[in-house]
C-alpha cells in the first residue's frame, strides 16, 4: 500500500479502524489490516471523516469585505445594495484572486468540495469566467460546482435568463434562482416554472435561493417542490435557506414537510448567515430565523449546511470552517441529542455530498482516498472543539497538515500541558 492510517476512529463509531490506501483510492478500511505501506501514520484514535463539504456559497463575492465600503447594518438588503455596488468594479484578476485565497483556506480547513452560487446578471458575466478559471485551477484539490443565480431577479432583471442560459453554455453547472425577489408572488411562482423546465430540458440539477425571508407567506418551496414533481426532477433539485418557514403556521407546516420529501427536494440551511439576517425587523421576542431542520429530518428530507458568506458584503466574518458552521446549526436548531448532533456533523459531510452527487466519496475500500484526520475522538467532540485538521488527504497525497490544539501552563502542580478534551482517572 501506498499509505496506511492506522488506530482511527469513524464518525459511526467504530474505533481502532486502518485504513489503507493505493494510489488515488482507498483499498481496505478495518482493524488491524494485514497490510504494509510505504507510509504509515498513527491516527492514535482520532476522528478520520470524509472531506467536508459546503452546500451553499458565493465565492464570486468573498473576501472582499470593505470593498467599496463596509456593510454598516449588517443587513441583508444593505448587503445587496452593497453588492449592487461592487459589481461595476469588479476586475477579473481580483476576483480570482480572492477566489483562489479562499480555496487555500478551504484545503486546509479539510473542504474539498463546494457548491458555490456566481451572479450571472452582469451583461459581462465576468465572475462566471473567472469562478471557471478557478474550477479549472483548482481541480486538482478541490470539487467546485458552479450554480447559475439570478442575484437580481430572473423576471426582474431582463437579461437574466438570457444570461443564465449563456453561463450554463459556458460551463456552469446547475440552475439557480431567487423567486422571493421577484416583484410579485406570481412572478416569483413563474421564476420557479420557468427555471426548472429548462433545467429538464437541459438535464441539470437546481439550487434556488427560496423564501429567504421573515415573511411565512412567502411559500414558493412549494412550488419548487410541485414542478419537481411535474418535471421528474427529484433527487435533482435543492431549495437554500428556506427560512420563511420558521415563520409559518404549524398547520401549514405539516402540510408542506410531507410535499417536501415526496418531491426528493433536499434542503440547505446557512446556520451563521441565518440566523445574521432574519428576524432584523423583530423586536422581542426575536425569531431566530434559521428553517425547521429537525422538522425536515424527522420527515425524511436531506438537510445540509451551507456557509454561505466568508467576508463579503452580507457578513465580516468567517474562515471557511465547516465545523463553525455545524456548531452554530446545533446550537440555532436545539440539536443537543447525541443523535441530532451526529445529524449535524452529517450535515457538513455526507449529506451535501449526496446533494451535490458527488462520486467516489466516503471512507470505504473503492472511494477517493480523500479524508480528513481529525484532532478529536468523534464528530461530536470535532464540533464542540472546531478540532485541528491535522491531516488532510486528496486522491491520497497529503495536502495540509496542522499541529494540535494545545497550550503550555506555568501551574505549580498542575499538567503542562492542556489539549482540552475530557480526560477522567478510572
Amino acid at each position: 500500500m501506498d499509505l496506511v492510517i492506522r488506530n482511527a476512529a469513524l464518525a459511526d463509531g467504530r474505533h481502532g479502524i486502518d485504513i489503507a490506501i493505493a494510489g488515488e483510492r482507498i483499498a481496505a478500511v478495518g482493524p488491524r489490516l494485514a497490510v504494509q505501506g510505504a507510509r504509515e501514520i498513527d491516527a492514535a484514535g482520532n476522528l478520520a471523516s470524509p472531506p467536508f463539504v459546503d452546500a451553499h456559497f458565493h465565492m464570486d463575492a468573498t473576501l472582499s469585505y470593505g470593498l467599496p465600503r463596509v456593510n454598516e447594518s449588517g443587513t441583508l438588503l444593505e448587503g445587496i445594495a452593497l453588492w449592487g455596488e461592487l459589481k461595476p468594479q469588479l476586475a477579473q484578476e481580483a476576483l480570482v484572486e480572492r477566489a483562489m485565497q479562499y480555496c487555500d483556506w478551504a484545503v486546509a480547513r479539510g473542504l474539498l468540495a463546494i457548491r458555490t452560487h456566481v451572479d450571472i446578471c452582469d451583461d459581462r458575466l465576468l465572475a462566471v469566467e473567472a469562478l471557471l478559471e478557478v474550477k479549472r485551477r483548482v481541480a486538482p484539490w478541490i470539487d467546485l460546482q458552479l450554480v447559475a443565480f439570478p442575484q437580481d431577479g430572473l423576471l426582474r432583471s431582463p437579461s437574466a435568463f438570457d444570461n443564465l442560459k449563456r453561463a450554463i453554455a459556458m460551463g456552469v453547472d446547475v440552475v439557480g434562482g431567487i423567486p422571493h425577489f421577484e416583484r410579485t408572488m406570481a412572478q416569483g411562482a413563474e421564476s420557479v416554472r420557468l427555471l426548472c423546465e429548462f433545467a429538464a430540458e437541459q438535464g441539470l440539477m437546481v439550487d434556488m435561493h427560496c423564501d429567504e425571508t421573515d415573511d411565512p407567506l412567502s411559500r414558493h418551496i412549494e412550488t419548487l417542490a410541485c414542478e419537481t414533481q411535474r418535471l421528474g426532477l427529484q433527487g435533482r433539485v435543492a431549495g437554500s435557506h428556506l427560512t420563511s418557514m420558521h415563520s409559518m403556521d404549524n398547520y401549514y407546516v405539516s402540510k408542506l414537510l410531507p410535499l417536501i420529501a415526496e418531491s426528493g427536494v433536499a434542503a440547505i440551511a446557512n446556520p451563521l448567515i441565518n440566523i445574521t439576517l432574519q428576524g432584523r425587523h423583530d423586536t422581542y421576542p426575536k425569531r431566530r430565523g434559521m428553517t425547521r431542520v429537525p422538522e425536515l429530518l424527522a420527515a425524511g428530507v436531506p438537510v445540509a449546511f451551507g456557509h454561505d458568506c466568508v467576508m463579503d458584503p452580507w457578513y465580516g466574518l468567517g474562515s471557511g470552517d465547516m465545523l463553525e458552521v455545524a456548531h452554530m446549526g446545533l446550537h440555532v436548531a436545539q440539536m443537543t441529542g447525541q443523535a441530532a448532533m451526529r445529524q449535524c456533523f452529517m450535515a457538513v459531510t455526507e449529506t451535501p455530498a449526496r446533494i451535490l452527487g458527488l462520486q467516489g466519496y466516503g471512507l470505504e475500500p473503492g472511494c477517493n482516498a480523500d479524508l480528513v484526520l481529525l484532532d478529536a475522538g468523534g464528530p461530536v467532540e470535532a464540533i464542540r472543539l472546531r478540532a485541528a485538521r491535522r491531516l488532510v488527504l486528496r486522491r491520497g497525497q497529503v495536502v495540509s497538515e496542522a499541529p494540535p490544539a494545545r497550550a503550555t501552563l506555568h501551574l505549580p502542580g498542575r499538567p503542562r500541558n492542556v489539549d482540552f478534551r475530557l480526560t477522567r482517572k478510572e
